[in-house]
């Protein structure tokens, strides 16, 4: 057992201990706070009215008021805030608190619609721990890459619907109480209680309809909510249900720059000695994404209070995100005609290319010659073009927890609470079928355009349009897998609050924890032979059939694309090409065991903390120690050249953490918050880098593997913020924050022998592995809201975060300047907001073996609710109003990829009773 020495103890002991200090040099007649009031009451002390505060003001006063109230430093939405924007999921919720980005996938999946991933102050999500009612969620990812392994621990918010909240509170401080694991800070999703409700019996049903312009599809959306408690308020039950249907259409561009490509082929080099070495993007090609989804699914509280010493609640949720996704790329070959096959002996070479430009040590246009393709030959010539069409009929997710909680009053002074629960999530993908066409007999011309736009690609005198054409279309390759995976956690903790009140003392909190986390990945392989060492040749197998379908006559617009733009081109039916497939390459060969591992993860901790008080100020101290114990196994394959052979992997790794924390809130007037807070806190590492197994990518002999030996990431936090609430529902603050992690994660590539699944051969990958690398990362938080008496009101906040590892690499997620603001408007029956929001470029991490970033964007949402009576509302809701240009590259002369996604509009009614 290796033991993580803190070194932040003695400098928090010392910051907690000046701070008081200050706090009780104050004047002994300076005026108490007065914390910000949920809601004005209805008569006055003195008998006369006073307003009642509701909707987005009364939001935004709770909001302030939790935020205040807090002894750490934490921003706080409350389900009003949500409802009043178009936030289909929680991520949606909190981009707008500032210093939190979102994302809607991960490396190297592109950019969809809705966002799925969250992250605090510049840093990778898995840094951010997402918890429910404070405790763990397990959630799978829908897509098949993630299920694979890439993502970590991050949530997946696509399962988390905005409907199911009653608050989110965004901790970016730490407590001793709070479960370890978030690096950077906490996402904690508090739902509605039963009990919480002002009346009897509470019914709300909202139904809208969501218009994607893009795919030019309508989808219904229904929620529903019903709460109930008896008379003495001693017994509540909640029951909600969602079903939210989606299309999407996602146009792009891809250019994919698979590992480190370059012009490498002695023919074409000794024609253009010029040419060697220089960058080429391995394919550009038109990528067309389409999908359909639904989210289901529901919560149900039940809550229990026989008397004021006793709590009893149990809750659950479970969500399901099914999809059916088809995406197809219609791509320029570009290293097979610089580079050939490959082949040692020369046999099929590259094409001299009959004109290029070289700009920064990359290829940024060339023409090619017809090439002339040779079925007598086998294949493995230049081919101009290559068609991929992958279908995933039934692909999805889910996430589920039940929770009891209890909360016992044993006397005056000791207070018990206590949390036991099983959480469970998945990740599958039935059939991924993947087909391959090539084209053919056809010169090929490209020019590339940096980051400014899409690449122009034309095959002059080849139809693109036409599938139907054997003297330009043959078939290629294919592959069809399935991948599986779950994740799951039984914990229970128990905690005491032991009330004080000795000296600054106010109450010291102890507590264990304990969870035991199981992450299991399964894929399996599928080929036209049983053989695994056997080779398949589909050149002489008849094409799926081709119904006439083409591109859309709008594809490309979005992302502006100019005249030279590979728009329109041929697209094989669904249906057809699952046909194809199972008939001719769905023999199951078994296990994919490269892609395959296990983990069992057992956490244990225990914590004391001090929560203490003086004239003006209160914080807490204390300390929680955790121990990790951890469990991987995998396969690897090895082959003399006849058979090839299993081996299990297994590697153990355990560790202690030792978590010192401080938070110093001062009251420096009745207006004035001065917030101190110092932490070292950690998180686990994602799966895929624990995982003894390697996800290989046969395409272009790249892969990821973990490494077992890796230590977990720690930080050393300091926060300083000052709160100015100098009116009603108003707020000016300023932040400043500082991290020092001293085992980030880092990544390097190295080449290893793997077992080529798809060519049936052991052959050299490159491998991208993590290691262990220091970092840094400082900002400051700048944040403005206010409401006025006429109705307007608005936010402004502005974040700067800079991240960098010892090497100078900049953080995974870091965007340098992100900023939110919104304007609204609200009256008795009428209420509309526009809300803005922007982050600048980022790294989005590897995509294959190639480091990706994202170019800085903004989205435009927008929100108009009419009140028609008491019980009636009509909602309009719009999202991605701007519909940006989302931009990934490597650097300014290499783009990977533009997407376009489009707008939502949803239109609906809220029925309240």
């Amino acid at each position: 057992m290796k033991v993580q020495r803190t070194r932040i103890a003695l400098a928090v002991s010392m910051a907690l201990a000046s701070a008081m200090l200050q706090a009780q040099a104050q004047q002994a007649d300076a005026p108490a706070s007065a914390p910000v009031q949920n809601a004005a009451p209805a008569v006055a002390d003195d008998g006369t009215s006073q307003v009642v505060v509701t909707g987005i003001r009364a939001s935004r006063q709770q909001s302030l008021k939790a935020k205040r109230d807090a002894d750490s430093v934490m921003d706080v939405v409350s389900s009003e805030d949500i409802g009043k924007l178009p936030d289909k999921n929680v991520a949606d919720a909190v981009q707008r608190v500032p210093g939190v980005n979102i994302s809607s996938g991960s490396g190297g999946q592109g950019g969809f619609s809705e966002n799925d991933r969250v992250t605090i102050r510049g840093t990778n999500p898995s840094l951010t721990q997402t918890l429910v009612n404070g405790h763990s969620i397990s959630t799978g990812d829908w897509y098949i890459g993630d299920q694979q392994g890439t993502v970590g621990r991050s949530v997946s918010f696509t399962l988390l619907p905005s409907e199911i909240v009653g608050s989110v509170e965004v901790q970016k401080s730490s407590q001793a109480d709070f479960t370890e694991g978030g690096t950077v800070g906490n996402v904690n999703i508090v739902t509605r209680l039963p009990l919480e409700f002002k009346k009897q019996l509470t019914v709300e049903m909202t139904a809208q309809d969501m218009y994607a312009d893009l795919p030019k599809k309508s989808s219904p959306q229904f929620n529903a909510l019903v709460n109930w408690k008896n008379d003495e308020n001693t017994l509540g039950v909640l029951i909600q249900g969602f079903s939210e249907s989606r299309a999407e259409r996602r146009d792009g561009q891809e250019l994919y720059t698979l590992g480190a490509s370059t012009i490498s082929d002695p023919s074409v080099i000794a024609a253009h000695p010029d040419l060697a070495g220089v960058n080429i993007p391995a394919q550009i090609g038109s990528a067309a994404f389409t999908q359909t989804s639904k989210r289901q699914g529901g919560l149900f509280d039940v809550q229990f209070k026989p008397n004021k010493d006793l709590t009893l609640d149990v809750n659950g949720l479970y969500s399901r995100f099914t999809t059916q996704t088809f995406d197809t790329n219609f791509m320029a070959n570009v290293s097979s005609m610089f580079n050939g096959s490959g082949n040692a002996d020369g046999t099929y070479p590259g094409v001299s290319p009959t004109s290029y430009v070289v700009k920064n040590g990359s290829i940024v246009s060339a023409t090619f010659p017809m090439t002339t393709y040779d079925p007598a030959a086998g294949g493995g010539q230049a081919l101009p073009g290559v068609r991929d069409s992958i279908y995933r009929p039934n692909s999805g997710s889910s996430a589920a927890y039940i929770d009891f909680d209890s909360k016992f009053r044993a006397s005056d002074t000791v207070t018990f609470t206590s949390k036991v629960g099983y959480t469970r999530g998945t990740g599958e993908t039935p059939h991924d079928y993947g087909y391959e066409a090539y084209l053919i007999n056809s010169p090929l011309s490209f020019q590339m355009n940096g980051t400014h736009g899409p690449a122009n690609v034309s095959f002059p005198g080849v139809d693109t349009t036409n599938f139907n054409n054997p003297t330009n279309v043959v078939n290629g390759g294919s592959w069809a897998q399935s991948a599986k995976v779950t994740d799951s956690e039984t914990y229970a903790q128990g905690d005491m609050i032991l009330s004080l009140d000795q000296g600054h003392v106010e109450s010291a909190k102890f507590g264990i924890r304990f969870s035991n986390h199981q992450r299991k990945a399964f894929d399996e392989g599928y080929s036209c032979t049983s053989n695994p060492l056997a080779s398949c040749d589909f050149s002489s197998t008849p094409p799926p059939a081709w119904n006439g379908t083409r591109s859309p006559s709008n594809f490309g617009s979005g992302i502006g694309a100019g005249p030279g733009f590979l728009s329109n081109f041929w697209v094989l039916d669904t249906g057809a090409l699952a046909a194809w497939e199972q008939k001719y390459n769905n023999v199951d060969t078994g296990p994919a065991y490269q892609n395959n591992f296990s983990i069992n993860e057992k956490d244990y901790a225990a914590y004391g903390m001090a929560n203490l008080v003086g004239d003006h100020w209160r914080g807490n101290v204390g300390v929680r120690l955790v121990e990790t114990q951890q469990i991987g196994n995998a396969y690897d394959y090895s082959s003399d050249g006849t058979n090839f052979f299993v081996t299990p992997i297994t590697s153990k790794h355990n560790y202690l953490d030792v978590l010192p924390s401080a938070n110093l809130k001062l009251d420096v007037n009745k207006d004035l918050v001065a917030r101190f807070a110092a932490s070292e806190t950690m998180s686990r590492l994602d799966y895929s880098a624990l995982s003894p197994a390697v996800v290989l990518n046969n395409l272009d002999h790249s892969g990821s593997s973990g490494n077992s030996s890796l230590k977990s990431i720690k930080s050393n936090n300091v926060d300083a913020a000052l709160e100015w609430y100098y009116a009603p529902q108003a707020i000016l603050s300023a932040g400043v924050f500082y991290m020092d992690m001293p085992s980030y994660i880092g990544y390097t590539n190295v080449v290893s022998t793997y077992f080529d699944s798809t060519n049936h051969v052991m052959a050299p990958y490159n491998i991208t592995t993590p290691y262990n690398i220091s970092a840094k990362n400082h900002g400051i938080e700048l944040s403005w809201q206010q409401t006025f008496s006429s109705g307007f009101g608005g936010l402004l906040n502005y974040t700067y975060a800079n991240g960098h590892d010892s090497n100078g690499s900049v953080l995974v997620g870091s965007s340098k300047n992100t900023a939110n603001t919104e304007a609204f408007y609200e009256n008795d029956r009428f209420s509309a907001r526009l809300a803005y929001t922007y982050r600048s470029a980022f790294l989005v991490g590897l995509a294959n073996t190639t480091t990706e970033y994202a170019a800085g964007f903004g989205t435009l949402a927008a929100s108009i609710n009419y009140k028609v009576n008491d019980n009636i509302k009509i909602t309009f809701d719009a999202l991605n109003l701007n519909n940006p240009v989302l931009k990934y590259y490597s650097n300014p002369e290499q783009p990977e990829s533009f997407y376009s996604n489009g707008r939502q509009f949803f239109l609906g009614v809220r029925v309240s009773l």
